[in-house]
């Protein structure tokens, strides 16, 4: 006796496999910056903070430098930007503090998105930290020294410097976040990096303050914006290679 037995058809279907779909690069960017600034506007404690140093600083130097009108064009320059740089270092290692103290900085460096557009995303919120710092100033210095600040060329060295200051603080920070005592190593790896930066905007700004001609203010822009380019660039390539622990 025979037996016949049957298999049933089986219809293979096959599954398409599930890809990671990385977000777009400058959504991620607009994404981060947009973030931070929500979460400043909720809490103010880093801008608070940023703005309440800058005020005790110019009212420091304007009380211990008593000075007659030109030398107080001479020197305002230069009380500008010490502030913002000290100004802008509190508010930096308070930025990426937070997102290590909370967890956040792991899960952003595990997102399926490009390591760039993350530094890019911080960079930015940092940049408009240190710009509103900066125009705050130009408004305290020019009641309290005397000196006219509102000038076109001014604001754009502001705007320079300002990027130059927040592209390298924020790779800066990026690297120290991970050490014990960040709090300590941040001014100290950041400050003598800066020098250009705050070299080319204090002889730019005192040149354009005291009213030299052209030539003497104008290399100093063209050297600003070429480092805040070189910055740029590296915090593209360099930042990938940071933060990986």
């Amino acid at each position: 006796m025979s037996v016949t037995t049957t298999t049933p058809e089986t219809t293979s279907t096959t599954q398409p496999k599930k890809r990671r779909l990385r977000t777009p690069y400058f959504q991620v960017v607009a994404s981060l910056a947009w973030k931070d600034l929500r979460a400043e506007a909720r809490g103010r404690e880093m801008v608070n903070a940023m703005l309440l140093f800058s005020i005790m600083a110019v009212l420091i130097f304007s009380f211990a430098l008593e000075l007659d009108r030109q030398a107080q064009e001479a020197t305002v320059g230069g009380v500008l930007w010490v502030t913002i740089a000290f100004a802008g270092t509190l508010g930096l290692g308070r930025s990426l503090a937070a997102e290590k103290d909370k967890g956040s900085l792991d899960a952003l460096l595990l997102a399926p998105v490009e390591r760039s557009a993350l530094f890019y995303g911080k960079m930015i919120g940092n940049f408009l930290f240190t710009l509103a710092v900066g125009f705050l100033l130009v408004f305290l210095l020019t009641v309290l020294f005397n000196v006219n600040l509102f000038r076109p060329v001014l604001w754009l060295i502001i705007v320079l410097g300002c990027l130059g200051f927040a592209t390298t603080g924020t790779l800066v920070a990026s690297m120290s976040v991970h050490a014990r005592a960040r709090e300590m190593l941040l001014p100290i790896l950041l400050l003598p990096i800066i020098l250009p930066i705050i070299i080319s905007a204090t002889r730019a700004s005192t040149a354009l303050l005291t009213e030299l001609k052209t030539e003497d203010w104008l290399p100093w822009i063209q050297l600003l914006g070429v480092v805040d380019f070189v910055f740029l660039l590296a915090g593209f390539f360099l930042f990938d290679f940071i933060v990986e622990e």
